[in-house]
């Protein structure tokens, strides 16, 4: 498996206040071997980016990002029925971009993965 020279944007909003999520924290996992192992790390910016990830080098692949919801949700005095958000993906071919995005709420969740060739 060759190193791809790509990108992965992340971000995430907050549908309880038609927000950005701003200091939700997530990690970027890959499988080897059955077994997951951490890429990288990092917390949404004011915009709710994650901008940290933009230019890794990554292989072709499974990935999963796993965004913390319980420890955003807490700080923000709730409780989430889902105390993390996966979302899983594969990288089969070298593109420019790819854009990960979650929309979340205590009770809710939805994904968006687009890629720009």
């Amino acid at each position: 498996m060759g190193v791809l020279d790509m990108s992965i944007t992340a971000q995430a909003l907050d549908s309880v206040y038609g927000r950005t999520a701003a200091g939700l924290r997530a990690r970027l996992e890959s499988v080897v071997d059955g077994v997951w192992h951490t890429v990288a790390a990092a917390e949404t910016d004011s915009e709710g980016y994650i901008m940290e990830w933009h230019a890794a080098r990554l292989d072709r692949g499974l990935y999963r990002i796993v965004f913390d919801s319980d420890h955003y949700f807490v700080g923000l005095g709730m409780n989430a029925a889902y105390p993390e958000i996966t979302v899983m993906f594969r990288i089969l071919d070298s593109v420019d971009s790819y854009q990960i995005q979650v929309t979340m709420s205590p009770y809710s969740y939805s994904t968006f993965f687009g890629s720009n060739s």
